[in-house]
């Protein structure tokens, strides 16, 4: 009995040491309540728990070890804030200006000094060379020219050097940025295919929580060209084993990754492969796949619930009637928006003479920006105003703006058009 006891009193205090407290502070004019903590996984925010407003405070307890990227996202204001996590309790006070974030301050050490070491790494990286150009037009026994001398020196001599036992994430992260994703010409710096797949398979579970995993995926599918991707690909995958988490989760961010860069031949090969694993499936894949099955050819669209929907009395995309809908998700930032838009404009009377309804859910993020555009699109227009963070992004798995998809008068996916011309050749009005 008495080895439970100091078992259990063990167990105790290592749950208490790996628990850490997010505290966010606002000031009183800033008007929102709730706010949501993420952790990451690849590239995916991961919910954990939401927070209200107690005096200008968001008070977030972590219950387990934790080190990696993390968020708190303001959905109202669709503010976030993104800092790090060594399991340790951080703290970050917010600067607003009509309710919208203008700086954040980090007071706990461990952000401080990584929002040190990332301003530090950035001047030296891009404005270190511009100064260097600068000084040949400027002579050093000037004012500017000793000025311009002292700054080049003391960015120079910056270090990215941390201790690696007082600051592990910090290290990771500097350390495997500096050697994977940094644009070195040092012909020495330069790291080969199977480099990248030796740190994709023996780092520790730091990788998922970097940031760092689709860069460094981008950057190993690169390197290997063009005309090897499949090869590439199935040597990173046969070292990692799609069995594993690790292996999973590669698999899924490549699979986004081929989505989000047109590469449909490969996505579809390691889509298929992840739908006919047999093993346990991971949380992380298992999104992937689902998003992807929301919109295969001949799949129920799921439906949407409008939020301030224009141009419409319906309260959902289902209670719109129509023979077909043409569902565009957009942006009014979108360049590619801007100029395929106005071709569906241009058609709107014969597609709504064919009882063809349109329906654009935007990714917008500022109100009176989206308000300003919508005002010249007469189909049904709605938007939660959250940017990338809306909850389209998941569960149509969108990609980039404009995504276009045809539905039939029971919501089945009929179509899914690469641009608008190929949305107006399908209802042959090109």
């Amino acid at each position: 009995m008495k080895k439970i006891y100091i078992l259990s009193a063990v167990l105790s205090a290592f749950s208490l040491q790996a628990q850490f407290t997010v505290t966010i502070q606002a000031p009183a004019e800033f008007k929102d309540q709730d706010a949501i903590l993420y952790t990451l996984n690849g590239s995916k925010d991961i919910i954990v728990t939401k927070e209200q407003n107690k005096n200008n405070t968001w008070t977030f307890k972590y219950p387990n070890h934790y080190m990696g990227m993390m968020k708190v996202y303001f959905p109202a204001s669709n503010n976030a804030v993104s800092f790090v996590s060594e399991n340790k309790n951080v703290s970050i006070k917010m600067d607003v200006q009509n309710n919208k974030l203008k700086d954040v301050i980090y007071l706990d050490e461990v952000n401080d000094l990584m929002s040190k070491q990332q301003e530090g790494s950035q001047k030296k990286e891009l404005i270190l060379p511009a100064l260097a150009q600068i000084k040949e037009y400027y002579k050093d026994n000037t004012e500017f020219g000793k000025a311009l001398k002292s700054e080049i020196e003391r960015l120079a001599a910056t270090s990215n050097s941390i201790d690696a036992a007082q600051h592990p994430f910090i290290s990771y992260y500097n350390t495997n940025y500096n050697k994977f994703l940094s644009n070195s010409t040092d012909p020495a710096k330069k790291v080969s295919q199977d480099d990248i797949v030796n740190f994709l398979d023996k780092s520790n579970d730091m990788l998922e929580s970097s940031s760092l995993l689709r860069p460094v995926l981008v950057s190993y599918l690169n390197s290997g060209g063009n005309t090897n991707v499949a090869g590439s690909v199935d040597t990173l995958l046969d070292r990692l084993k799609v069995e594993t988490p690790r292996g999973q989760t590669v698999l899924s961010e490549l699979i986004d990754i081929f989505d989000a860069y047109d590469m449909t031949e490969f996505k579809t090969k390691y889509l298929t492969l992840a739908k006919n694993l047999k093993c346990t499936i991971t949380d992380r894949l298992a999104t992937t796949l689902k998003s992807n099955a929301n919109v295969e050819m001949g799949a129920a669209f799921p439906n949407v619930k409008f939020q301030s929907p224009a141009n419409t009395s319906a309260k959902s995309l289902y209670d719109v009637k129509a023979d077909k809908k043409i569902i565009v998700f957009w942006s009014s930032t979108c360049s590619h928006c801007e100029s395929e838009l106005p071709q569906l404009l241009a058609k709107y009377n014969d597609l709504k003479a064919k009882n063809i309804q349109i329906i654009g859910l935007s990714l917008d993020t500022d109100k009176n920006s989206y308000t300003q555009k919508i005002a010249a699109f007469p189909w049904i227009n709605d938007s939660e105003l959250r940017g990338w963070n809306s909850s389209y992004v998941d569960t149509y798995n969108v990609h980039a703006t404009p995504t276009y998809f045809i539905l039939d008068a029971n919501n089945k996916i009929i179509n899914k058009p690469d641009h608008v011309g190929n949305v107006l050749e399908y209802f042959k009005l090109k």
